[in-house]
C-alpha cells in the first residue's frame, strides 16, 4: 500500500498507466462507475438549479475563494470559537507533525482500539501506521476503506475508494481475513461489516475523522458519509480527533447551505449525503452521548505554499470527485496511476504543488485538455489553466528532458515560417505514407481520401501507435483541392 501512495521520488507515471490501459476488468469498474457518476451530477445539477446551475457553481467558488483570500482572519475566528465550546485545537506545519499530535492524544489518554472514518488528509499524513506502531489498534470504518485494510491496498478514487474493485474481491476478503462465508450477495457482504464494525465502535475509545467543512463562525466541524460510519467514530468513543485541511473553512453557517448543495450533487448525484453531522465542541453535562474530548489538527503540509496568488484558486477544491468522474484519462489509467493521495485532475495540479513539481513532471501532461473537468468542478477551478501553468513551469525550470525540450523548441520554429511549415508537412506526408506502402496497407483510389494505416512509428509518436493504428495523410491536401477547385 505504502508504494502505491507514497512511491519512491521522483516519480514516472509511465509503467502504471501501462499496465493500467491493458487491464480489462480494471477498464470496465473505473468506466461504469465513473460515467454512471458523471451522468448522475449532471442530472442532479441540472435538476435543481436548471438555467441557474453555472451561477450557483460561481456563488460556490466565490465563498471559497473569499475564504481562501482572509484564511488568516477566518483561521483565527474558528479558532476562538471551537475554543469557547471545549474543542482543542492545534496547528501541524506538516504531516509528520501532525501524526505526532494524534499519538500524543492516544497515549496520553490509554487509547487502544481506534475507529476511523474516511479522510484524505489522514491518507495524505500516512496517520494509520503511526498510531499502529505505537500500540494502537485502527480499522477502518468507511466500506470501502474497511475493504481495502483488510486487502492491504489503497484507495484509487477521492470519494468511492475501491472503484478499482467489485463484490467478488469483497467477498475473498471477508471470507479470508474476517472467516465470513463466501458470498457475492451485496446485502448479505453488508450485514458481514456492520456486525464486524459494531463490536469495534463499542470497544473503541478513540475515534479519528477528516472534516469536509470547517464553519468559523460557530467552531463547528461538518462530516457528510452515506453510511452512518463518521457519526459512530465521532460520537462513540470518548475521545475524538479530527483531521482537517487548512482550506476547509467556510465562514457562516449560512455559506455551508450553498457548498452541502453542490458537494452531493457533483459527487453521487444526491440532493445531500444521508448524514450531515455538525459537530461543535465535546459532549455537554446533560448530553448522554459524545465524546469527552474533542480534538481538531488543522494540517498545512505544504497548503501554505499553494496560497500563492497564482495558485490558491487550487485550494478551493471540496474533494466532491466529479473531475475524475469526468476525465478520459482517469477512465483509462484508474486511481493508482498517479501515485499520489489525490489522483484525476485536481491530483495532476495539487500533487506536484504540494510534493514538488521535480518529483511529479509527467502529472502535468496526464490530461488531454479537453476542459471536462472545468465543466463538472462545482466550485469552479480552473484546472486546464493550471496545468498549462505547471507545463510552463517545467520548462522554465529545466525541468523537462532533453528530447522534449530539442523536440518542441524544433516543432516551435517550423510553425513560425510558411516554408518550413510546408517542408515539415512534405516529409510528414511522404514517410507516413511509405511506411504504410511497405506495410501494405496504403490506399491510392482517392488523392483527397484515401489514406493509409501505421501500426508503428518512432519517437514521440509511438505512444499512439502502442495503442492503435494512426491514419497517414492523404496524398493531396485540402489546400490543393481548394486550389484547383477556385483557382485561388
Amino acid at each position: 500500500m505504502s508504494d502505491t501512495l507514497f512511491p519512491k521520488l521522483p516519480y514516472k507515471l509511465k509503467q502504471r498507466a501501462d499496465e493500467a490501459t491493458v487491464n480489462i476488468q480494471l477498464q470496465q469498474f473505473v468506466n461504469h462507475a465513473t460515467y454512471s457518476k458523471d451522468v448522475a451530477r449532471k442530472q442532479a445539477m441540472g435538476g435543481a438549479f436548471g438555467e441557474n446551475t453555472d451561477a450557483v457553481r460561481d456563488l460556490a467558488g466565490q465563498i471559497k475563494q473569499h475564504t481562501l483570500d482572509h484564511l488568516d482572519h477566518y483561521l483565527e475566528q474558528f479558532i476562538d470559537n471551537a475554543t469557547a465550546t471545549g474543542v482543542q485545537v492545534h496547528f501541524a506545519r506538516d504531516g509528520e507533525q501532525a501524526n505526532q499530535i494524534a499519538v500524543a492524544i492516544a497515549e496520553a489518554n490509554k487509547c487502544r482500539l481506534c475507529v476511523k472514518s474516511k479522510s484524505m488528509v489522514t491518507e495524505e499524513t500516512h496517520l494509520l501506521p503511526a498510531l499502529e506502531a505505537v500500540g494502537c489498534e485502527t480499522v477502518e470504518t468507511d466500506l470501502g476503506e474497511f475493504i481495502l485494510q483488510l486487502d492491504n491496498d489503497a484507495p484509487s478514487h477521492i470519494v468511492t475508494p475501491m472503484i478499482h474493485k467489485d463484490r467478488t474481491a469483497v467477498a475473498r476478503a471477508f471470507q479470508r481475513e474476517l472467516g465470513a462465508e463466501y458470498t457475492e450477495d451485496a446485502e448479505a457482504l453488508a450485514q458481514i461489516a456492520r456486525k464486524h464494525l459494531r463490536e469495534k465502535y463499542r470497544k473503541a475509545d478513540l475515534g479519528i475523522s477528516g472534516g469536509n467543512f470547517l464553519v468559523a463562525e460557530t467552531g463547528s466541524v461538518v462530516l457528510c458519509t452515506n453510511e452512518g460510519n463518521g457519526r459512530f467514530c465521532t460520537t462513540a468513543p470518548r475521545i475524538h480527533v479530527a483531521f482537517v485541511g487548512i482550506e476547509k473553512l467556510v465562514p457562516r453557517l449560512e455559506h455551508l447551505g450553498v457548498m452541502l448543495k453542490v458537494l452531493a450533487r457533483s459527487s453521487t448525484g444526491q440532493p445531500l449525503t444521508c448524514y450531515t453531522h455538525t459537530i461543535t465542541g465535546p459532549k455537554r453535562e446533560h448530553e448522554h452521548d459524545g465524546p469527552e474530548e474533542v480534538h481538531v489538527v488543522l494540517v498545512d503540509n505544504g497548503r501554505t505554499d499553494v496560497l500563492h496568488e497564482d495558485t490558491r484558486e487550487m485550494l478551493r477544491c471540496i474533494r466532491c470527485g466529479a473531475c475524475l468522474n469526468s476525465c478520459p484519462v482517469y477512465r483509462k489509467i484508474g486511481g493508482h496511476s498517479y501515485g499520489a493521495v489525490y489522483s484525476g485532475p485536481i491530483g495532476a495540479i495539487l500533487t506536484p504543488m504540494l510534493k514538488g513539481l521535480e518529483n511529479y513532471t509527467d502529472l502535468p501532461h496526464a490530461s488531454s485538455l479537453c476542459g471536462a473537468c472545468y465543466e463538472a468542478c462545482p466550485v469552479k477551478i480552473n484546472i486546464p489553466k493550471y496545468l498549462i501553468q505547471l507545463r510552463r513551469d517545467m520548462v522554465q525550470n529545466h525541468l523537462s528532458g532533453t528530447g522534449d525540450r530539442v523536440t518542441m523548441r524544433l516543432w516551435g520554429e517550423s510553425l513560425q515560417h510558411e516554408w518550413s511549415y510546408r517542408i515539415g508537412g512534405w516529409m510528414q506526408k511522404t514517410f507516413a505514407r511509405m511506411q504504410a506502402k511497405f506495410g501494405g496497407t496504403l490506399e491510392t483510389d482517392d488523392p483527397y481520401a484515401s489514406r493509409g494505416w501505421l501500426t508503428w512509428a518512432p519517437g514521440p509518436v509511438k505512444g499512439w501507435t502502442q495503442e492503435r493504428d494512426m491514419p497517414t495523410p492523404t496524398a493531396k491536401s485540402f489546400r490543393h483541392w481548394w486550389r484547383k477547385e477556385h483557382g485561388r
